[in-house]
């Protein structure tokens, strides 16, 4: 099924809408621009070459970006081990892989599954609003402006709620992140 010229003024809107946010995630991600910026286009790229209808453009982009980085991470591995550093940096690079990219090992999917039951153990702890703030922004792909806009509530309050849920994540989660950083 193609998608007729409505269908693509529809999706190019919804990329725009999420561009400079995903834009940031890429970049915060990988320390070369040039790569960050192909990253990029190859995640538009692979959206616009899609048949069939994706419900929510922008958690796709931020999935696919998210296994592209992983996919040349691991083809940059292969070729270049000995430029792999030791650092708390390569250490936390590791596991962000292991936790959000595609799991390659049993050991990947436990580790997986271990920090998602955590962090959903932790975000019970959390008011509902500040779980809210926090599931809607960083888990669903909603920006503050959104939430400010969908709710009648202001912006600094929404900033507020995961500021806090944020802080109280780091605090709770954090022996987890030293026993996966450990092993």
């Amino acid at each position: 099924m193609k998608k007729g010229i409505a269908g693509e003024s529809i999706l190019v809107s919804a990329i725009h809408a999420c561009r400079s946010r995903l834009n940031a995630f890429i970049r915060r991600r990988m320390s070369v621009r040039d790569e960050a910026d192909d990253v990029l286009q190859e995640v538009t790229y692979q959206l616009m070459k899609i048949e069939q209808p994706v419900e929510n453009v922008a958690a796709w982009l931020f999935r696919a970006a998210r296994n592209e980085m992983t996919d040349r991470w691991r083809k940059k591995r292969e070729f270049s081990l000995s430029e792999l550093s030791t650092s708390a940096d390569a250490a936390e690079d590791e596991l962000e892989i292991t936790l959000f990219g595609t799991p390659q090992t049993p050991e990947d999917d436990y580790l997986s599954a271990l920090f998602w039951e955590e962090l959903e153990t932790a975000l019970d702890e959390l008011p509902a609003t500040q779980c809210e703030a926090f599931v809607k922004t960083e888990l669903q792909g909603y920006s503050i402006k959104q939430l400010a806009q969908e709710s009648g509530l202001g912006e600094q309050t929404w900033l507020s709620r995961k500021h806090k849920a944020v802080l109280y994540l780091r605090v709770r989660l954090h022996s987890l992140y030293d026993q996966l950083i450990e092993q």
